[in-house]
């Protein structure tokens, strides 16, 4: 192989689906691992043995790196030996014996449904692009999308009399979403006026639901923006598309939605990545308790 770093993402794009965002941080932590070992006269990606694994490993300890960056390093490492022993370019994994932290379980970031009610109150719809940013807030928060996939969203998706999104997720998945109530009623008011505005006829979405004031598709550094902006109205710093995806499931959970189903609506491939709900379920039941309980 010329690269086999090279010729792993690509692999990684290609064979496995993986987002361009997972490929580049997989990139930069190859690199990152592959620069050690040029520095250190370690040798090559493909010449490496345990003991210069080990060495790295102590590096990033001694860089002081969050564990969760620790983790993904030496997982991305561990992947691309497993594809260099399957392609046949070495005869054993260096890896195998690498073990890979745990990462402590960190419960997500949600909104109350109070904070959600005033974050959709507070919004003002009289201009296309503040009646876009309303019904984005509701698409996102009403049926749990991730940031990408409402920036990727096409008019081809929508089935709203049917009352359902088609949903492209993580490695290229698609999903049902259902869509009703204010987030339904929010994104047909946008599209029946202020999207067609936007777009001022000059067909540069490529059929994409969320326009910028440019006509083109939104991208998700300007729906963070946004989502931003809208949580200042609440005094929410810092609020991410994400915690309303998560507060999506969280409420969900609360009203007594199945976890399977929540599961199907978020496009989690393992049951194991929805359970964190319920722990977040778990907090709120003990809070409810410590605020109406006499004695607790």
């Amino acid at each position: 192989m010329v690269d086999p770093i090279s010729e792993y993402l690509t692999c990684l794009r290609i064979e496995r689906g993986r987002s361009p965002r997972t490929i580049e941080a997989y990139g930069r932590d190859l690199a990152d691992y592959a620069s050690f070992l040029g520095r250190n006269r370690l040798g090559s990606v493909v010449d490496a043995d345990r003991a210069a694994l080990a060495a790295y490993e102590a590096d990033l300890s001694e860089r002081g790196f969050a564990p969760t960056l620790v983790k993904r390093r030496l997982s991305a490492i561990k992947g691309l030996y497993r594809y260099l022993v399957r392609e046949e370019v070495i005869a054993t994994s260096p890896a195998d014996l690498i073990a890979v932290p745990k990462t402590p379980d960190r419960l997500p970031d949600v909104l109350s449904i109070a904070q959600v009610s005033a974050l959709m109150e507070r919004t003002d719809d009289s201009t296309p692009a503040s009646l876009r940013d309303h019904a984005l807030l509701e698409v996102l928060y009403g049926c749990g999308l991730r940031a990408s996939e409402a920036c990727g969203l096409n008019l081809a998706d929508l089935a709203l009399d049917e009352g359902y999104l088609r949903i492209r997720g993580k490695g290229d998945k698609e999903r049902v979403a259902p869509i009703s109530g204010a987030a339904l009623r929010t994104l047909s008011m946008y599209l029946d006026d202020a999207r067609r505005i936007l777009d001022g006829g000059r067909g540069k979405s490529s059929g994409a639901v969320f326009l910028n004031v440019r006509g083109g598709r939104i991208t998700r550094q300007s729906l963070h923006k946004i989502v931003a902006r809208a949580g200042l109205s609440i005094g929410v710093t810092n609020l991410h598309p994400h915690t309303l995806r998560h507060s999506f499931a969280t409420h969900l959970l609360e009203g007594g939605a199945d976890l399977r189903a929540i599961q199907e609506m978020l496009g989690h491939s393992d049951i194991s990545t929805t359970q964190i709900y319920t722990h977040v379920d778990r907090s709120h039941i003990r809070e409810e308790y410590l605020a109406a309980h006499p004695r607790a």
